[in-house]
């Protein structure tokens, strides 16, 4: 495929060499805790939407749903807290500077905390913006309301959560992150059911379950971070934690993740705006054909994950030969859950299909389409995968570049296809973007390669 010609030679037979075999173990053990992770998320949503389900107006789920939309979006937003914290602490990591690793973990909570300070100001002035937006019926927009203004009080512990996730990922500690998102989403559900069944809170008693969970789960949070950094190593000096070359490296870093993050959300907010005009069957039907490609990134982003750490690694203690063969035994395995993926939707894609809706003419039009899911998987995991790489290399400018190539390559394309093929038009689009990405990653990345461990 495309991240065989452009990315590092994946040569089966030598990938299965006994000297990689320790490279493989490391992979797989950093892998399956953030899939676990990444699994319990749906979990605690689905658990948000069951208890306010059972009240007896339907307009409690979909305040729930509006006010949560609102704060996984901006939270996807600034996802960079963690994933430019994993980048800078994988390559300080990597070089054995673990005071400079201490600075950047402070200058994550830093940047977390003025964020957060930032939103609570203007919380009303946004809520009113968003919410406006949206155009929901006066009930529900109060109630959404409601729950917007318990959660925004959680905003910057839920930043500091990213930015120890960031910490934990950038020093490989799978397995302690795990417990933190296990510890987040299972509070989140006790709450709920007592909040919501056992006091009647309704969509007050979901917000405020999750205000707790993120609160509680940040003060542990913090408390493992300092102790596995070291009591010494927080004595860092003002003059260390502001340093304005490291400052500047930060805001670029983050800024870059952004930027990236931002023509994401617009492709698929258009893909979506693009289903609404085709009726509703087919907004239903694309909606559920995403989720499944959701599935996927679930079990594709624990090998980006796992690449974030051991690339950021590596590139950072200029060890070409390690990143090379990084870069590669992710893919693999990467390459394998694709299969995987792809010949479970070939199979039971119809099955999976059932099981997220119960509307026969939603089924049948999710089953026309498909055929994208079936090959999605080997579309989908070369930008994945390749992501994680540039994140730990800290690459963000090329990563940046690269996503805005495929946006516009996206909309070009559609803006045929969509007007010859309608809804495959759609998704045909919606392949080359990550056919794109890929492409261009896997391009840039083989000249970066060569950068490495050289003498300038």
């Amino acid at each position: 495929m495309i991240g065989l010609m452009i990315g590092p030679k994946l040569n089966f037979p030598s990938l299965l060499h006994k000297g990689l075999r320790p490279l493989h173990r490391t992979v797989l053990n950093l892998t399956w805790p953030v899939i676990i992770a990444n699994l319990s998320l749906p979990l605690a949503g689905a658990v948000d939407t069951a208890v306010v389900g059972h009240l007896p107006d339907p307009i409690f789920i979909g305040a729930v749903a509006l006010g949560a939309l609102v704060f996984s979006s901006f939270y996807w937003l600034v996802s960079f807290l963690r994933s430019g914290t994993t980048g800078l602490v994988s390559q300080s990591f990597g070089v054995g500077d673990h005071a400079e690793v201490t600075a950047i973990f402070v200058r994550g909570l830093l940047v977390a905390m003025v964020l957060g300070a930032v939103l609570i100001a203007l919380h009303r002035p946004i809520g009113d913006i968003v919410f406006w937006f949206f155009d929901a019926s006066p009930e529900l927009e109060a109630l959404a309301l409601e729950y917007y203004g318990i959660r925004i009080w959680g905003a910057m512990f839920m930043m500091f959560n990213l930015a120890i996730l960031g910490l934990l990922f950038g020093l490989q500690r799978m397995r302690t992150a795990l417990l933190l998102q296990l510890l987040l989403n299972s509070m989140n559900i006790v709450l709920d059911l007592v909040f919501v069944l056992g006091f009647d809170w309704s969509v007050s008693g979901v917000a405020v379950a999750t205000l707790i969970s993120e609160v509680l789960t940040a003060v542990v949070g913090l408390m493992v971070c300092r102790n596995i950094l070291g009591i010494a190593n927080l004595n860092l000096r003002y003059q260390r934690i502001f340093n304005r070359s490291k400052l500047i490296q930060l805001m670029q870093v983050n800024l870059n993740i952004m930027i990236r993050t931002l023509c994401l959300e617009i492709v698929l907010i258009y893909f979506m705006w693009r289903s609404t005009r085709s009726g509703e069957v087919i907004l239903a039907a694309n909606a559920i054909l995403l989720h499944m490609i959701h599935f996927l990134a679930f079990g594709l982003d624990g090998f980006a994950h796992a690449a974030e750490a051991l690339a950021g690694a590596a590139y950072g203690a200029g060890d070409r030969k390690r990143l090379r063969n990084t870069v590669s035994v992710t893919l693999f395995w990467s390459f394998v859950v694709a299969v995987g993926f792809c010949l479970v939707y070939w199979s039971g894609g119809n099955f999976v299909i059932s099981l997220l809706t119960g509307i026969q003419s939603v089924r049948e039009v999710a089953d026309k389409y498909m055929i994208w899911l079936i090959f999605a998987p080997f579309f989908c995991v070369w930008p994945f995968l390749y992501d994680g790489v540039y994140i730990g290399m800290t690459r963000t400018v090329e990563m940046r570049n690269c996503m805005i190539i495929s946006m516009l390559c996206f909309f070009l394309v559609s803006y045929f296809t969509i007007a010859a093929f309608d809804n495959h038009g759609l998704w045909f689009a919606l392949m080359v973007f990550m056919a794109v990405r890929g492409l261009t990653l896997g391009i840039l990345f083989r000249r970066i390669e060569l950068q490495v461990g050289r003498v300038t």
